[in-house]
């Protein structure tokens, strides 16, 4: 078992965590917010830590699940960010989903401290988290993965390194633009039951069976045929991504058409009052054109 911290305990890292706890681990918790650190500690044992560097001292593996590029060099970088208390050797995990620009950044931080950097983002969702179900995808040192990958197992359906430092997150980023279509797509389909006068139920009960089918239908279709948006990724969150994802492939030269219009349309969403709602939201929208 290894000494472990997790800084960033929101709606997945609050449960990842909480795996790791279950596994066996000693595990030290920092959140920005100190009362869910405190409330998580109550739910699982082991401690809380005022700071990053507070909670980073004598862990082996530092895991973080933040919310942007800023909120991860604030807790990696300075004279309280996790770095400056992290000892030679020891792992830095970032389950965040940000830019490649500042994993690579922060993994040149880190190597120049003599620490390992994997960038490491995920996929599966809250449920995916409670459930330790996660899909994540890594880059970095293939040393650095190797030695993190079994802590990374307690929260983890499969966990695989895809390359050097960013190629996490590039993968992060395709995991984005494929979902965006998807959605859209299954919004489209609902939506056009509805106006059909189509029963959506017995319309997804036979269409997820043939070659429409996806994990996006069969989680998501009947709370939006209920109008219910509160099971999942949020408007604000995705928006943060394919905002990286379009940025990305303005320097790589990526064509992606249908991401920025998707993105146009949660713009939409946002305006209807629904950046916390979740990502299958976009049905919403063509509710409220007509």
């Amino acid at each position: 078992m290894a000494k472990v911290s997790f800084l960033g305990l929101g709606v997945m890292g609050f449960p990842m965590a909480g795996h790791l706890a279950a596994k066996g681990h000693a595990v030290t918790v920092y959140n920005r917010t100190a009362s869910k650190a405190d409330a998580w500690v109550e739910q699982h044992g082991g401690r809380s830590a005022p700071t990053p560097r507070d909670a980073a001292e004598g862990a082996e593996f530092v895991m973080a699940c933040v919310g942007n590029d800023d909120d991860l060099r604030a807790v990696c970088s300075g004279p309280e960010g996790a770095f400056a208390g992290m000892s030679a050797g020891s792992v830095f995990v970032d389950h965040t989903t940000v830019s490649a620009k500042v994993t690579r950044e922060m993994y040149a931080e880190a190597a120049a401290r003599d620490l390992a950097f994997v960038d490491a983002p995920i996929s599966g969702g809250q449920a995916g988290a409670e459930n330790g179900a996660l899909s994540v995808m890594c880059g970095g040192d293939a040393g650095a993965f190797d030695r993190a990958a079994p802590i990374i197992d307690a929260y983890a359906k499969i966990c695989r390194r895809i390359g050097e430092s960013g190629a996490g997150q590039m993968t992060k980023m395709c995991n984005q633009i494929a979902i965006a279509g998807l959605v859209q797509g299954l919004s489209e389909a609902l939506h056009f039951a509805e106006k059909s006068g189509l029963d959506g139920r017995a319309v997804v009960e036979v269409i997820s069976q043939g070659a429409a089918g996806s994990w996006q239908m069969n989680n998501r279709y009947e709370t939006m045929l209920d109008d219910k948006f509160d099971f999942g990724f949020a408007v604000d969150w995705m928006r943060k991504d394919l905002g990286i994802c379009l940025d990305t492939a303005d320097e790589n030269g990526a064509s992606l058409p249908v991401t920025a219009l998707v993105d146009q349309f949660y713009k939409d969403v946002q305006k209807l009052g629904g950046g916390r709602w979740d990502t299958s939201s976009l049905i919403r929208r063509l509710r409220a054109i007509g």
